[in-house]
Formats: C-alpha cells, structure tokens, sequence
C-alpha cells in the first residue's frame, strides 16, 4: 500500500458529485498544512474552491484539478460500488479513479516528497483545485483566476491534472485545447399544406445550400499544434410531426471545435455572411462556451518531458485534442500551461479505474518536473 495509492482510495472513497466537494479539499489541505502552505477557499454558488500557496518568490509553479465527479450512471452496471475503491487485477477502481483523484493525490505526495528533499527551495508552489470542473464550470476555477487577478497575480507554470496519456502512462502531455463555439440556427419559412407548394416556403429546402456551403467550408488549416478548424451538426428539428405539414421554421444547433489559427468573431462573420449570401430568414444566437489556448514548446514542456524520460523512459508526445478542460481559464493568467495525467480511456465510463503500478511514477513525475523547475 504506498502513499499515493492510499490517499487516491481515500478521495475516491468521497462521494463528491459535482459541485459538492464532500471534504476532499480539506483532505489535501490537512496534509498541506505542515508543510507551510498558506490557504484560501473561495466559496460560489455552492462550489468549494481552494488556493494553496507555499512561499512568495517567483518562479510560481502550480498544479490544478478538481475534486468533483461526473455521476456513475447504472450502479447495477458497476462491478464493485463506485465510492468504495476496489483494487481488481491490478486496477483501482472507481469514480473519479482517473478523472481525477489518482493525480489529486499524486499533487499531494509529490509535494510532500519534494519539499523533503528541498525544504528551503527557491520560487512557490500553489495549487488551484475546484468542485465545479464536470459541471457548469461557472463558479470553479475561473471565480479563482478572476480573484487572483484582480490581485495581480501571476503564474509562471501550472500543470493540469486531467487525463491525458492513451495508451501507457507519459505518452501524451497536452499543450492547448481547441475552442468551442456554439450556434443555435432558425431558418423561418411559411407553414402550409405539403400539397400547395405555391402557398408554403419550405424553410429545410432553403438551408439546405446553405448547410452545404457550411459543411464544406475550409475554416482554416489548423497550424503546428492543431487540427483545421471543424464544424458540425449536432441536431436538426422542423415540422410539428404530421407528414403533410411542411414547417414554418428549422431549427439547426452546431458547434466549431476551432484552434488558434481562427477567433471566434472571424467564425461568426463568415457563417452570417454565408446565411446572408443564400437569402435567408433567419435568426442565429450564439454561445462561447471556451477559448483556444496553447501553450508552445517552453520551459514546462521540456520539463514534463525531462521527468516523464526519466521516469517511464517514454518521449511524451504533445496533444491538442480532446473537449474543453480548465487550462482555458487558467491560461489567462498563467505564461506556460499543459495538462498531464494517468491514462484516460475509462473516464466517465463505468467502472473507471487506474492502474495501481502508474500512481507512484505519476508522482514521481510531478516531483521531478518541480525539481526541474525550481532547483537550479
């Protein structure tokens, strides 16, 4: 039973569905406490958010993640209850195990064994975790970063907890994560009998060349880090269900998935000048739900990399993919930003679970890249 794996058992074992943080926080904060950490919870809207901080110098390295859960669906379908840890065939398992409370506890342990290796080490060493990452993320991580900055307070490198490696632990860091950009479309016809075409104007038959045009437009190619920008459909609705009504109004919901190579004001006016274009009716309300950021080859990449070589004796791959996390607030504050964590291909599944044998090295890897960082 080592560290890292009895304090990752002990988080799981915390029934913390978003956004109740059910004590976790001051889990980590008791362990912290003697190492000379300074703390800070902000509370919102029922969200439990924590700023830990041990010195005052600068460089500041900090981790982040949260302690909240995505629901464990069916618990018929779970194995073993998912709030009591269960190691199986080599795998801990339950909710959260992956996303995220393996690297919550990797946070804590590294800290814990680097600070007795170098107790008077120069620049600080912060955390910034939340209850509010699975949900809305309204009242998480940027109510943090909001504070923080109006204090003028800067991060020089801040490492994500989330789960990132594919397929064995330290082979993919990401370095930025695309941004999502949402549409709600209605395109207003003239409803009518299907039998009276001359009476009616079929608002589907309307955006269907305009659907066209969107769907084959090259947004932009993408760049070094990132894949070209995507647009996608995700629901189409019209008509009042009878076969012999033709709708007055379609109603269209997409998304962009979009790198730095586009903004999203530059999107919005080409998809407006598209619609306007076809001479549509209609009306298009908009939703940006996260912004692209990256952060390029640094100083905390090579040091990720550097520990995860010596550690798993893998070259970690950079990654852009995946759907939003917290590093977007975070970015806004912070000069270098990547996210690194256990191996992610049950999260949010059931019966999520970590493998026992990556949670000492996914340790010893934060461990190491703080030395990197702070040790001379």
């Amino acid at each position: 039973m080592t560290d890292t794996l009895q304090l990752t058992q002990t988080l799981i074992s915390r029934r913390s569905g978003t956004p109740d943080d059910a004590g976790c926080q001051a889990l980590m904060q008791a362990r912290l406490t003697v190492l000379g950490f300074h703390f800070e919870t902000i509370l919102s809207n029922g969200v439990t958010n924590l700023w830990a901080r041990r010195g005052q110098s600068a460089p500041l390295v900090c981790f982040a993640g949260h302690t909240d859960v995505v629901p464990t669906g069916p618990l018929e379908q779970w194995h073993s209850d998912p709030f009591t840890p269960t190691i199986r065939d080599g795998m801990l398992y339950g909710r959260g195990a992956a996303d995220m409370k393996a690297s919550l506890a990797a946070f804590v342990t590294a800290i814990e064994g680097f600070v007795a290796d170098y107790p008077d080490h120069p620049g600080s060493i912060a955390l910034l975790i939340t209850s509010d990452e699975e949900g809305v993320a309204t009242d998480g991580t940027v109510k943090v970063v909001e504070t923080l900055a109006t204090r003028g307070v800067t991060i020089d490198c801040c490492i994500v907890g989330e789960p990132t490696c594919v397929a064995q632990l330290g082979d993919t860091i990401k370095n930025g994560r695309r941004g999502s950009l949402s549409g709600r479309l209605a395109v207003k016809g003239i409803q009518g009998h299907i039998a009276y075409p001359h009476l009616i104007r079929n608002p589907i038959h309307q955006a269907a060349p305009a659907i066209a045009e969107l769907a084959a437009t090259e947004w932009d190619r993408g760049n070094e880090y990132f894949p070209a920008t995507s647009w996608q459909i995700s629901n189409i609705h019209g008509g009042p269900g009878a076969t012999n009504v033709v709708p007055g109004t379609v109603t269209i919901d997409f998304n962009f998935r979009h790198s730095t190579a586009s903004s999203k004001d530059s999107l919005k006016a080409q998809v407006h000048a598209i619609l306007d274009k076809h001479g549509l009716d209609y009306q298009l309300d908009w939703e940006n739900s996260g912004e692209p950021y990256l952060t390029p080859r640094g100083s905390l990449g090579a040091a990720i990399g550097t520990a995860m070589k010596q550690v798993t004796g893998l070259d970690t791959e950079l990654s852009t993919t995946g759907g939003t996390s917290d590093g977007r607030f975070i970015a806004a504050i912070a000069a270098q930003v990547v996210e690194f964590g256990p191996v992610n291909a049950s999260i949010h599944k059931l019966n999520e679970h970590v493998a026992v044998a990556d949670l000492e090295p996914l340790s010893a890897i934060y461990r190491t890249t703080l030395k990197e960082l702070l040790i001379p």
